[in-house]
C-alpha cells in the first residue's frame, strides 16, 4: 500500500513559487493546505479583473492590490502554521539579490523568457515547469535536464480556460508533495496533457541531459 504524505514531514520545507496568478494561486492552496513550512513567493503585478477569472485566491475587491501581498494574506489566514515570505519584485530582480535556500521551485508564469532565468538560477536545485494554453498543458519536474532550448522570445500563449489551470497546477502540486515527502517522482519528463476533445489525452517525452 503506497502511503500518504504525512504533514508533519512538509513542516520544515521551504519552496519558492514563481508567480502568484492562476498557477500560482492554485499552488498556494494546495500546498498550503497541505502545511508546506515556508512558502516563499514572487511576483511584481497587481491584481485585475481581465484574468481573475482563473485566479482562485483573488477577489473582486482585491482588484489594483499587489497580488503577493494577497497571497501571504489568504494563505496565512487560512492555513495554521503555513509561513509566507513575500518579494515585490520581477523574477531577474530576485535572483540577484537571493541567498535564500529552497528544497524546491515551482514555475507559475506564463512566459519562458522568466523560466528560463529559473532554470538558471535553480543550478542544483530541483525545480517544476508548469505551463498552460487554451485547453492543454505541460508539467515536467526537471533536475538535470537543459531547459535553454525550450527558452524562445516573442511568444504569444492563446486564451486559457480556468478548469485546465486549475488541473495542471493540481498535478505540479502532487509533484512537489510527493518529493517534498521522499516519494518517488520521475525526474526530467514533459507531461503533455491535452483536453481539447473530450478525453484527457496525456503523451510523454523523455528531456536530454
Amino acid at each position: 500500500m503506497r502511503r500518504i504524505p504525512n504533514k508533519n514531514s512538509l513542516k520544515d520545507k521551504s519552496i519558492l513559487i514563481v508567480g502568484s496568478g492562476g498557477l500560482g494561486g492554485n499552488l498556494a492552496l494546495s500546498l498550503g493546505a497541505s502545511e508546506i513550512g515556508e512558502i516563499h513567493i514572487v511576483d511584481f503585478d497587481k491584481v485585475s479583473l481581465h484574468n481573475i477569472h482563473r485566479q482562485v485566491i483573488f477577489t473582486l475587491e482585491d482588484e489594483g492590490k499587489f497580488k503577493v501581498d494577497v497571497f501571504k494574506k489568504v494563505v496565512e489566514s487560512r492555513f495554521d502554521g503555513v509561513k509566507v515570505i513575500s518579494y515585490l519584485m520581477r523574477f531577474s530582480q530576485f535572483a540577484k539579490s537571493n541567498v535564500t535556500k529552497f528544497d524546491l521551485i515551482l514555475d507559475a508564469t506564463d512566459n519562458l523568457q522568466t523560466r528560463g532565468e529559473i532554470s538558471r538560477f535553480a543550478k542544483s536545485t530541483p525545480w517544476i515547469f508548469a505551463a498552460v494554453e487554451e485547453f492543454h498543458g505541460q508539467v515536467c519536474f526537471i533536475k538535470e535536464a537543459n531547459f535553454e532550448p525550450f527558452v524562445k522570445q516573442n511568444l504569444t500563449p492563446g486564451g486559457i480556460a480556468a478548469p485546465i489551470v486549475m488541473f495542471i497546477a493540481a498535478f505540479e502540486a502532487n509533484l512537489a508533495i510527493r518529493y517534498l515527502a521522499g516519494l518517488e517522482v520521475v525526474f526530467d519528463m514533459l507531461y503533455y496533457l491535452d483536453m481539447h476533445s473530450e478525453e484527457l489525452k496525456v503523451s510523454k517525452f523523455k528531456l536530454p541531459i
